[in-house]
């Protein structure tokens, strides 16, 4: 559905939303579980592409759908409701950690010592709040999803709303590559993950994130034209600023 021209401009910020409360909340939901999979298992599908073996992060089956989500929201409310809800991801996996190094240091009961116990939960969870896994994913995380809605708000108002599988595929390359090479490069130098792994984490992390994407491009685009139908808005992002941190300055 094309907009207006009012719909086109940050006035959209003003107005209340009946579904986007509710894609917000299952964003959050995706990062946080593909937070606790990445860190508890590694899967091993067992053949090679080009010789590296296809090994990757259990997150790696879930998280891609945040992508999906993050392109719903920067084509039907913009780039400005997509920041909003890509920061209360950020602030969600934030606190995810936080609770993970405190139960860390909280004293284990004996039973649960006994059939499970701290080594057990330093293993596969304490990454989650020690640099490790907490601190790839925010960074990866915070700098893949900002590419990603910024590209695809960028080559909407440039294609001029056409063409919506371009933009959804070409912005997922460059967001899920950037946060592909930087969850595995910070996960690696703080002992997460061997350097052996790093090229098979980082290609087949970027090939299965990017391959969900395009399967999922029909339900995206189901998705995308219902929530303008019902939302009745369709933004295009012009003269606004792109910068994460806020800002009315055109970029």
């Amino acid at each position: 559905m094309e907009s207006s021209p009012l719909t086109k401009t940050a006035d959209l910020q003003s107005r209340q939303y009946r579904y986007l409360d509710i894609v917000m909340a299952f964003f959050v939901a995706v990062l946080i579980v593909s937070n606790v999979a990445s860190s508890a298992k590694i899967v091993d599908l067992g053949f090679s592409l080009f010789g590296i073996p296809l090994a990757f992060d259990g997150g790696t089956l879930l998280f891609p759908i945040s992508y999906v989500f993050g392109d719903v929201l920067t084509e039907v409310y913009g780039f400005r409701a997509s920041r909003r809800v890509i920061w209360t991801g950020f602030a969600a996996l934030a606190l995810s950690s936080l609770v993970f190094l405190l139960l860390r240091f909280l004293p284990a009961e004996a039973a649960w010592e006994n059939y499970a116990g701290t080594a057990a939960y330093d293993a596969i969870l304490g990454g989650m709040s020690t640099g490790g896994i907490a601190l790839a994913s925010l960074l990866g995380y915070w700098i893949g999803e900002f590419s990603n809605s910024a590209v695809l708000s960028r080559m909407k108002v440039a294609m001029k709303g056409r063409h919506l599988w371009v933009r959804t595929i070409g912005s997922t390359l460059v967001g899920e590559f950037l946060d592909s090479l930087v969850f595995v490069f910070v996960a690696s130098l703080t002992g997460v993950f061997g350097w052996e792994l790093f090229v098979t984490l980082v290609l087949t992390n970027y090939l299965f994130k990017c391959g969900i994407e395009v399967l999922m491009t029909p339900v995206t685009y189901l998705t995308v034209r219902k929530l303008k139908k019902s939302e009745a808005v369709d933004a295009y992002d012009v003269g606004i600023s792109f910068n994460p941190f806020g800002g009315n300055k055109k970029d």
